[in-house]
This record gives structure tokens, sequence and C-alpha cells, in this order.
């Protein structure tokens, strides 16, 4: 049995209404030698035991990116540190981020599975250490062990997803992962207050050990991978015999590369996460960062040109689609600060709402986003996977503009249904585009693709709630120049702490502080908008019109 690929244009592995076949830039053309990689697909895991391993390992990452929010207080409490605990999410968030792309080319090295496998065991160490730390530097450093293990299920559940199910099946599968994810994120800081208001707070990270564990097990047990592409080497004696020799295709690490990657994506994080936080943007700090994460993006881009296997490949930016959907996608973990970050403050601070009641709020997005998702291969294999997007982005467009039309102070339904209607504008856009991507390379390049996607994701996300913290708090500032009493805070989580006692403040400056609060939220939405904009410009300028997709056929 032998695979044959074949570029085409269109979506679901139909031609384009041309005719005509697509050549994929450093992609294998019809007929050409395989890239390295397995001799075939995995198609002989059973679907069912590695797909419940795949949902617990997206569970996982998502619980433990939101779960700990609700439980600072106590863990404050506990631990001291209080200086220092933002990077509790911080620390997580950079080793996912930077880890992405390594995981991404090892997975395409080395193969899903040990890349898994390796992944799930360093998250629950991770979370192990988490439950025995003794101080806040100590919990910290064990997230970030925590996060190096988080990176690899990210990255490489989505891959194993896309390797398991043919194109046409791949919404079904990718629409129930994003449930997954989407309701483990909401989940999680309701979670994490239960947990630790009536057991401890290292209930947290314990919980994850079994789930974990079982995880780990379906991998081990039920993912079975193709072998590994061999070589055949003759060699002629002095006697003038041939001699075949067969042995496994040798690959090399870039080990450099993977560092300078790493270190790039930490000052850069670091540098958009603790701006105007732990020290003002243009201090001294701040400045130090960004100037190093500039030199180590040269230094990285110099060392992976020289790489015989590098960890980002140049053809991820060569590629017009793969280009043009990391630019997307990084438009849209812009966009998603606005509500994941913002409307549980405006719900809380504006509408008066309890915690549970604001995370409703926010959930409505989680309701409607997966099942458009699964419902966007009727539209994309008429329409192709680029326009589907375009309708998607446009439609969120809209929903974001509207967002600033709400009345003061409004009733729960209207944001609720707002986020409802995005969630479904989203659902559209998003994994048609992951999806398409997936479908223009092979198995050996599926791992680096998917992971440059995420990583992009991660990275707008980081930069969006920098942005529009910054403007959040510019907005409250103008807001609060002239308060009606003197000793009003000026920043958004002082304000969102004034209002959670409203009793200390007079009728007049709560309101005048709600007021400000439903102005700096609404900027945030405008801005939001914008990133939806450019992302939208992004598709219609620089997306090719039709994917070029890679069709297999067997052949016995």
């Amino acid at each position: 049995m032998h695979r044959e690929r074949t570029a085409v244009s269109g979506a679901g592995g139909s031609t384009e209404d041309t005719g005509r076949t697509e050549a994929i830039p450093d992609a294998p053309s019809a007929g050409a030698a395989p890239p390295p990689g397995p001799s075939s697909v995995p198609k002989a895991s059973p679907r069912g035991p590695v797909v419940a391993a795949l949902m617990m390992g997206m569970a996982l990452a998502a619980l433990d990116g939101t779960i700990v929010s609700t439980a600072v207080p106590q863990i404050v409490g506990d631990l001291g540190g209080f200086a220092v605990f933002s990077w509790l999410f911080s620390g997580y968030l950079l080793a996912v981020t930077v880890t992405l792309p390594v995981y991404g080319k090892l997975s395409d090295t080395f193969g899903r599975k040990p890349v898994l496998i390796a992944g799930i065991a360093l998250f629950l160490v991770g979370s192990l250490l988490c439950a025995t730390a003794w101080s806040m530097g100590s919990l910290i450093a064990f997230r970030v062990i925590q996060g190096l293990g988080g990176g690899a299920l990210q990255g490489t559940v989505q891959t194993i997803a896309a390797d398991l199910y043919p194109l046409k099946e791949r919404p079904r599968i990718q629409a129930k992962l994003s449930s997954v994810w989407a309701t483990s994120s909401v989940a999680g800081p309701a979670l994490g207050g239960l947990l630790a208001g009536y057991a401890d707070w290292r209930w947290i990270f314990l919980i994850n050990l079994p789930v974990g564990a079982v995880a780990l097990w379906l991998v081990g047990k039920y993912l079975r991978e193709p072998g590994r592409t061999r070589r055949t080497v003759t060699k002629v004696t002095d006697t003038g015999r041939s001699a075949r020799t067969t042995s496994a295709e040798r690959h090399r690490v870039d080990w450099a590369g993977a560092l300078a990657v790493f270190a790039t994506g930490a000052l850069l994080i670091t540098a958009l996460v603790q701006g105007g936080v732990a020290w003002p943007w243009l201090s001294a700090p701040s400045l130090a960062f960004l100037g190093g994460a500039a030199v180590l993006s040269a230094a990285t881009v110099a060392i992976e040109r020289r790489a015989a296997e590098p960890i980002i490949p140049g053809w991820v930016w060569r590629r017009r689609t793969i280009a043009a959907v990391n630019l997307a996608l990084g438009a849209l973990g812009l966009l998603m600060v606005a509500p994941t970050v913002f409307l549980p403050t405006y719900a809380q601070s504006v509408l008066g709402l309890g915690p549970i009641a604001a995370g409703f709020v926010l959930s409505a997005m989680t309701l409607s986003w997966p099942v458009s998702a699964a419902f966007s291969n009727r539209v994309y294999n008429r329409i192709g996977f680029r326009q589907t997007a375009v309708i998607g982005i446009s439609l969120a467009l809209l929903v974001l503009l509207a967002f600033p039309l709400l009345p003061y102070p409004g009733q729960a339904w209207q944001p609720a249904l707002i986020m409802l209607l995005l969630g479904a504008a989203l659902g559209l856009f998003q994994l048609p585009l992951i999806i398409g991507v997936q479908a223009t390379v092979g198995w050996s390049e599926r791992g680096t693709a998917t992971a440059s996607i995420l990583f992009c994701r991660q990275v707008g996300q980081s930069v969006g709630a920098a942005v529009f913290g910054a403007v959040a708090n510019t907005v409250l500032a103008s807001r609060l120049a002239d308060p009606p009493s003197p000793g009003l805070p000026h920043d958004l989580d002082s304000v969102a702490r004034a209002l959670e006692k409203p009793s200390s403040l007079t009728a007049e400056a709560a309101d005048h502080l709600r007021r400000a609060v439903d102005a700096a939220v609404e900027h945030v939405y405008l801005g939001a908008a914008f990133a939806a904009a450019l992302s939208l410009l992004v598709l219609l300028l620089l997306a090719p019109r039709r994917f070029p997709v890679l069709t297999e056929k067997d052949d016995s």
C-alpha cells in the first residue's frame, strides 16, 4: 500500500470551480516522493478510547489556565507572596506559549505518541509538585513545569485529532474538543472556588492526577502510530559484491533553535504580561525585556536559517495560506480578551451580578461556538474555507460593534445574547481555518503547522491583555479625573474591588464608578472590533481564495 498525495484547491477534497490543480510551495506534488514521516496513516488506532484521552488532556490544559483564579485568597493566605501571585497565571501561560512550536516540530520528527505521553507525564509531575508547594516561589516554579506539559497537550491533541479523522469528519471531533475547552475554561473558576472554599486549595492540582493517569493509560494502550520511514543504503565491497542495509531515518533535533525560540518567547510574553502592571510601559525593565526580545528574535531567525531541521521552518511563513491563517488567528487571540477578561468585570461591576451569574453570561458563548463549528463543514464544503471564515469574522465584527450600543445599566440577558451570537460567529471563523491549514500539509508537517497557529493565537491573547488593559485604565482615569467624592480609585482592578462593597460608597460615587467601568469595557469591545477588522483584511488580502488541499488516496 502506498499513499498518493495530490494538491487540489477547494474544501472537502473537491477541486475549485476552474478545475485546475494548484501546487503547494515546499510540499510534495503528485508522483513525487513523500516527505520523511510515517509510511501510512494510523487508521489502526481505535478512535473511541483515543478521543476520550484527547478530551481529558484538553480538559486538563484548559482547566489549569483558569482554575487558580478564585483560589488566590486562600493560596496567598497560606503561602504569602501577594506581590507576585500574578505569576501563577503568567508563568503557566508563558510556558504553554513558548513550548508550542517546539512540541509541534518534535511531534513531526518523532511521532505524536511519545510527545503526548511526555507532555501528560510532565503535566502530572508539575501538578503533584504544585500540591506540595511550601512557598509562593515554589508554587510559581511548579506552575511553570505544569505549563511545559500543557504546551504538549494543547498542540499535540489538535494534531492527533486531525490524524485520526479524514477531512470531512474533522469538524465533528474538533467541535467536541472546542466544547471541552470552552466548558473547562468557564467551569475552572467555579471549581477552583469550591475546592478552595470547602476542601483545600491543594486539591485544585491533585484532581489532575486521576484524570491524567487515565488519559496516559489510554494513549499508551490504544494510540497506534505507523512505522517510521526507513532508508536503504547499498555498499559495494572490495570484492565487487554489493550489500544492502536498511535503517530508520535519523533526525537531528534543532536544540539551539528550540532554546532561542523559548528565550525569545519568554522575554516577549513577560514584557507583555508585566508591562503596565509590575512596572510602567516606558520604564527600564519594560524596555529591557522588549529590546531583549527583539535581539533574540533576530538571533532566532539566523539560527533557524542555518538549521538542517529548524523548529520553526521557513515554509510556515513562506506559504501564503499558513501565514495568512497565523495572522488571522493572532487577531482572534487579541479580540478574545474582551469577552474572557473584561466581560466578567462588566457583569459584576455594572450589572451587579455575582461571580457565578457573571460566569453564566460568559458561558453563553461556549454554547453556540461548538454548535456553529460542528456545522461549519456544511458551509465550507460549498464555498470554501476562506469564504466561510470571512462570513464568520464579518458577523463577529458586527456583534462586537453592537456591544457599545447596549443600554446602561441594562439586563443580564443582553450581554448574554451578544456572547451567544459572538460564539456562533467565531465557530464559523476559527475551525475552518484550522482544518483548512491541516488539510494543506502532510503528516510530517501537520504538527508544526498546527503549533504555529496555536502559538500565534496565544501571543495575540498576551498582546490583547496588555493593550486592552492599558485602554481600559486610560478610559477609567479620564472618566474619574473629576470624581463626585474624593478618594475614588483610578484603575480597573481597584474600581472592581470598590464596587464589590458598594455600601462603603455614596450612591452618586457608586453610579459614577459603574458608568466609568461601562465606558472602559465599551472601548475595549471597540478595540476587539478593530482586531476583527484586521483579521478580515488579512483573509481578504493575503489568504488564497481556495486553500490548496492535499487529498490522499490509498492504493493497494
